[in-house]
């Protein structure tokens, strides 16, 4: 545990990115517009999330603050790689989807809460990166996020609903990229990972899969 704590106290943090987050929304939205779940305990980086319920949009918007507080660990062959060292997360949300004052609690809709921000700390913990076409898995054994749904998995997607003037954010000399999250069943990340990102993007668009998370939605193999 020691150890874990150490590995985050000597990171860089670049503070002024959840300001940047602030001042970007600041633009789209108002005041009235955003709530934020404010992280009481943060065992590592400090990660709230801002859920947006505008009457502009259909939708509501769960986007991450606190996950380009430090840097991924892109590969050096990526081209280009300080284009891809900071990112925040984006679920798109139905009006009806509601959350609780506190979490994590026992509202029924927690898990979608809990797999965005693990989401977000993953690159941290192991060193790594995330990034369009990138999956990742709720478990080892794939289970499901929760009791409240059948998904297993997600991929990372560029937006369909917004644009670059949106998804990126400046914050000084950085760039921080703003990723939409899909969840998957268990059959589809297992298709993914035989078969790649573009087959599985092939089956988004077959289907016409909608960027606003629907929990009972048709299986893209079916």
């Amino acid at each position: 545990m020691n150890e874990f704590y150490e590995k985050f106290r000597n990171r860089t943090y670049f503070d002024h990115h959840p300001e940047a987050i602030a001042d970007h929304l600041d633009q789209f939205y108002e005041s009235n517009e955003i709530t934020v779940f404010h992280e009481m305990v943060s065992p590592d980086i400090h990660l709230d999330v801002y859920f947006i319920n505008s009457k502009r949009h259909a939708f509501n918007i769960l986007l991450t603050s606190g996950m380009s507080l430090l840097e991924m660990t892109v590969p050096e062959s990526v081209e280009e790689p300080e284009l891809y060292k900071f990112a925040e997360l984006m679920i798109l949300l139905p009006k009806s989807i509601e959350f609780g004052k506190t979490f994590p609690g026992k509202n029924e809709n927690d898990w979608i809460l809990e797999m965005i921000k693990d989401t977000a700390r993953f690159p941290h913990h192991y060193d790594t990166w995330l990034s369009i076409g990138h999956t990742l898995q709720s478990t080892a054994d794939m289970e499901t996020y929760s009791t409240e749904t059948d998904f297993v998995g997600l991929v990372v997607l560029p937006s369909v609903t917004f644009d670059e003037e949106f998804t990126e954010i400046k914050a000084g000399e950085n760039l921080i990229n703003i990723y939409s999250l899909f969840p998957l069943y268990k059959n589809e990340l297992e298709f993914k990972i035989a078969n790649n990102y573009n087959a599985l993007l092939d089956r988004l668009i077959e289907k016409d899969a909608q960027e606003i998370l629907d929990n009972s939605r048709e299986n893209l193999l079916a």
